[in-house]
């Protein structure tokens, strides 16, 4: 599964990427600053603070309709969510007005293209995802019944595990539940991980919500079956009810609507 667990902390493949990748600019920029010159250490935070702002804002701009209703979420970065062919601007930019001279401008390409490098090819690495069939297995519904997981019906699907003590669960639910309104031509599965039904129960009217097909996953057999790790994870499965798509972590709106439009 595309998740990489260090120790406690569970980041999805994407995110490790990032992280990897600006491990090794910010690595890079540092040798340079001791071996050619000081001026890189001031140019490698200006030009990686300035970069993830420029790809983030550019998100924001692009998917502003996401985002008119909620303009602070535009502060979650940790929901993911950036343009990054916005963030070498900034880059270009800073290198012009603290480097100065052009032989240091051409040593600053070394660690912008090793962050490049070492971006792609972790993404590559950890962000791959099985074509797993869905797990042939019967869960009970909060408000009664139950729901064959493998069952199709010619629509995607999309499976949220979550748990009512996950704050990252508790933020996406409300967007998610608007999804299942407005896409009755997609089946959404809420499964609570290892809770019994009145807590669950409990917890959607505490919170004022009203969603279809919460399941209780008492035994935490879905994700056993998929093989993720943490919670909330998001899985995205085709018509046929083959995985295509797993998202680890906290989901946005803009995210939810782009791989449902995959998914078709």
């Amino acid at each position: 599964m595309n998740a990489i667990e260090l120790g406690p902390l569970v980041l999805s493949g994407e995110r490790f990427a990032i992280i990897v990748g600006m491990a090794v600019f910010l690595l890079g920029s540092g040798l340079l600053a001791s071996r050619v010159s000081p001026r890189f250490n001031a140019w490698s935070t200006a030009a990686a603070l300035g970069g993830l702002a420029a790809a983030r804002l550019a998100h924001v701009v692009v998917h502003w309709s996401y985002f008119a209703d909620d303009p602070l979420r535009a502060l979650a970065v940790w929901q993911g969510g950036f343009i990054w062919a916005w963030a070498l601007p900034p880059v270009v930019v800073a290198a012009v007005f603290m480097l100065r001279e052009r032989r240091l401008m051409l040593w600053a390409a070394a660690p912008v293209l090793a962050c490049a490098v070492a971006w792609t090819a972790t993404a590559r690495l950890t962000s791959g995802t099985a074509p797993t069939p869905a797990p042939a297995m019967v869960l009970a519904a909060v408000d009664g019944g139950a729901v064959n997981l493998a069952a199709v019906d010619g629509r995607p699907t999309v499976i949220n595990l979550w748990a009512s003590w996950c704050p990252p669960c508790r933020r996406e639910m409300p967007a998610l539940a608007r999804a299942q309104d407005a896409r009755p031509d997609v089946r959404f599965l809420f499964v609570n991980q290892g809770e019994g039904q009145a807590q669950v129960a409990g917890w959607l009217a505490e919170a004022g919500l009203e969603i279809d097909n919460v399941l209780l996953d008492r035994a935490m057999a879905v994700p056993r079956h998929y093989g993720t790790a943490g919670l909330p994870v998001t899985l995205f499965l085709g018509r046929d009810g083959r995985l295509v798509r797993a998202h680890v972590g906290e989901i946005a709106p803009e995210q939810i609507d782009a791989e449902i439009a995959r998914l078709r």
